[in-house]
């Protein structure tokens, strides 16, 4: 059972942004390389976030990456983007040709099991102020 039809030029989000699903576009093997050398190679780091004025830290980590070091601030943290690793330069160009556009940066996240996530009311928060440079 397919839970998202391989139907790309479908819009899956009702309003407020564009999801296109194409499928798998790696193969078991591949993505699970991928997976391997982005776990160990990354230099994850916990997200930070500044919310009612107190300082959290998430369990969640995060990495930015893009093709200069932009600097990307919301809820009062600021991270500055690292240049594209090997993987992840390989990945953007395999997004980039299936999508038809191109990427400036990638967020990665690291889950580390099912209990960590952001609820919409803190991904709502997070985005208040939201500024990219």
């Amino acid at each position: 059972m397919n839970l998202f039809p391989y139907e790309p030029a479908r819009n899956l989000l009702p309003y407020d942004g564009i999801v296109n699903y194409f499928g798998p576009i790696l193969s078991s093997c591949e993505a699970q390389d991928y997976f391997q050398a982005l776990l160990t190679t990354i230099p994850w780091k916990n997200d930070e976030a500044v919310i009612c004025g107190k300082h959290v830290v998430t369990a969640r980590k995060v990495a930015w990456y893009g093709d200069s070091e932009y600097s990307y601030t919301y809820s009062g943290t600021t991270k500055i983007a690292l240049p594209w690793t090997a993987e992840l330069r390989a990945l953007k160009e395999q997004v980039e040709d299936k999508a038809g556009c191109l990427f400036n940066s990638c967020l990665c996240n690291l889950y580390h099991d099912g209990s960590e996530g952001i609820n919409l009311t803190f991904r709502t928060i997070l985005l208040e102020g939201v500024s990219l440079k």
